[in-house]
């Protein structure tokens, strides 16, 4: 299993927001969790990836018990093993979309060459070949969200987390976003958690799971 996690609990306050979940993604696997704004969902992501620790539970990833490790570690951690594509792109104004996916490398410690060659490589396989050295205010939406997708893999995660990652976007842009992240798992083997609105996109994947009240349920 790539992800285990179990009896995850987390309260803000007096707002107990998750109530003890259990969750697994074995590799290649591409799930998708639905639900209620509110239900839980995000809070749960933001845990998985390693962003929020929760008040209870365990969480393996990749082999590796990460609610152990210091901050460092963690960072160090995340940077490597976890890739995140947000409804909002992040994107870096200032530089090109080979830059902006090549940051990641750069942090990671990989050289400059490596770095290059990587975000070329994956630019090139999101159909960017032509744009890599525009800036994001001269690429549309759904290139913006293919540089971020390409930014989230450059230093090949063990999972890639997707929060809303087509609710931006128009009909046509959102179904070619749709089929990459298909097309990952099966060029790359990519392991893929989508939290989502967007029930074409939960009815593709392995696993669409339902969350409401901070418990997965029968939908």
């Amino acid at each position: 299993m790539i992800i285990q996690a179990k009896g995850i609990e987390k309260s803000f306050g007096d707002l107990k927001v998750l109530k003890g979940i259990d969750f697994q993604v074995g590799k290649s696997e591409v799930v998708s969790i639905m639900g209620a704004s509110g239900a839980g969902k995000s809070t749960l992501l933001q845990i998985l990836g390693t962003l929020s620790t929760p008040d209870a539970g365990s969480l393996e990833i990749d082999g590796t018990s990460v609610l152990r490790l210091g901050s460092k570690e963690l960072s160090s951690f995340r940077n490597r093993k976890i890739g995140f594509v947000f409804q909002f792109h992040h994107l870096l104004p200032e530089f090109t979309a080979l830059e902006n996916v090549m940051i990641p490398a750069f942090i990671a410690g990989r050289s400059d060459k490596d770095a290059h060659s990587a975000a070329e490589r994956l630019l090139s396989d999101m159909g960017l070949s032509e744009r890599m050295d525009h800036k994001p205010s001269e690429l549309s939406g759904g290139e913006q969200q293919r540089v971020a997708i390409a930014r989230a893999l450059v230093n090949d995660p063990a999972i890639l987390f997707a929060d809303e990652p087509s609710g931006n976007l128009d009909s046509k842009t959102k179904d070619e976003i749709h089929k990459l992240f298909f097309d990952l798992r099966d060029n790359y083997g990519q392991t893929i958690v989508i939290v989502t609105h967007d029930p074409d996109l939960a009815r593709m994947c392995d696993r669409s799971l339902f969350m409401r009240d901070g418990q997965f349920v029968d939908e």
